[in-house]
């Protein structure tokens, strides 16, 4: 269900089972030597009709140049882990068939939009004609995470309380300095041209409950601005298919162990806003311009810098992040058995180390690459945890 039938929208909530977990993973489909961005997805999909358990899990994301992988309904984290780390080994496992290798950062360092395929579905042929060059313009890569929520009003308002933890998750997932062949000087320049670009996008105002997001939806689609409810692009947003929190503010990650860890993290943060919302713990609603002072924070500088804790109105090291969301969703990751553990730099640090000791574009891209292809491609013998 994409429609904007708002009603079987709070009925699809109605129904929703708490805490089941779905994950969403995009990866650029590359060229084995040249790492240049090949336009193949049509190719893998059609190749992989014959096998069900891949099929069924792998999407198209705007480019044919990109490839998503779902996990689709995991009873929890753990299940849904193991359903997504299955359908990676899979989707490797035919890339590597079929010549090409996948990535798995933000952005592609120096491939050119303008020479980018958009694939042939009638959702997106809308985006494109409805959004041009914003949307020509979006050749980006992200990881996002769904969580059951029982009852639509619980979940628009769990979002809200969501709003300032989202330049927090994006400080840690930072994972795309470049953009356009050049060094941006940021550490997730996918950020920028994404959520800086597209309308209805990044971090969205507080609603405060269904009943003004109900009355903000029925504006776009009366006036003509959206004709189905996935063209609100926001960072955390109530999903209407599956009667999920959806939070998409994170770059993709080089390492499986990091998009697992961060995947944990985001559920996590999602679960002890649901729970806060139950219990009705304080909560201040944040002024825009105040969480998108953090935003800029996150994007320039990644878990390098320094962010503003917006109670005391302080800044504290970025890389505290980390200790700080596991301080606040300490009460839900014990009952949920959730403890990710994170490297000691991330992505966008890795890549920008290895650019401050002289490396290439094309160095540090390779590198991130063979990171990706051994870590993702895993045997199913091998240990993996959250």
């Amino acid at each position: 269900m994409n429609s904007l039938d708002l009603d079987r929208a709070a009925e699809r909530f109605a129904q929703a089972p708490d805490l089941t977990v779905g994950v969403e993973e995009e990866f650029s489909i590359l060229h084995p030597q040249t790492l240049e961005l090949e336009p193949r997805f049509e190719e893998l999909r059609a190749a992989a009709e014959s096998e069900e358990l891949l099929h069924e899990h792998i999407t198209g994301e705007l480019i044919s140049s990109e490839i998503e992988i779902i996990s689709g309904v995991g009873g929890d984290l753990h299940h849904a882990l193991e359903r997504q780390r299955e359908h990676r080994r899979r989707l490797f496992a035919l890339a590597q068939a079929h010549g090409v290798v996948l990535g798995a950062t933000g952005t592609h360092p120096w491939a050119d939009y303008r020479e980018q395929q958009i694939i042939d579905t009638e959702h997106y042929r809308r985006v494109e004609e409805g959004l041009k060059y914003v949307a020509q313009r979006n050749n980006t890569f992200s990881l996002h995470v769904h969580l059951g929520v029982r009852d639509i009003d619980r979940a628009v308002r769990a979002c809200d309380r969501l709003r300032p933890v989202l330049p927090l998750l994006l400080a840690i997932s930072a994972n795309s300095p470049y953009l356009d062949g050049r060094d941006s000087g940021l550490h997730s320049a996918r950020t920028q041209s994404f959520t800086k670009s597209f309308p209805r996008c990044g971090v969205p105002d507080a609603f405060g409950g269904w009943k003004s997001y109900r009355e903000y939806i029925e504006l776009l689609k009366k006036t003509g601005s959206i004709v189905e409810f996935t063209q609100v692009w926001w960072s955390v947003r109530p999903h209407f298919s599956f009667g999920t929190v959806e939070v998409r503010i994170c770059d993709a990650q080089a390492s499986a162990q990091e998009s697992d860890a961060l995947a944990a993290l985001m559920v996590a943060c999602i679960a002890q806003a649901v729970r806060d919302v139950d219990e009705g713990a304080p909560f201040t609603d944040r002024p825009p311009r105040l969480i998108e002072e953090n935003m800029w924070r996150a994007i320039r500088y990644g878990l390098d810098g320094r962010l503003i804790d917006l109670e005391r109105g302080e800044e504290y090291p970025a890389r505290e992040t980390i200790e700080r969301l596991a301080a606040w969703t300490a009460p839900v990751r014990a009952e949920l058995g959730i403890e990710p553990a994170f490297p000691e730099h991330n992505g966008a640090q890795r890549q920008r180390r290895m650019i401050e000791a002289g490396a290439s574009r094309e160095e540090v891209f390779a590198a991130s690459v063979a990171e990706t292809r051994q870590t993702y491609s895993y045997e199913p013998s091998e240990e993996v945890t959250v």
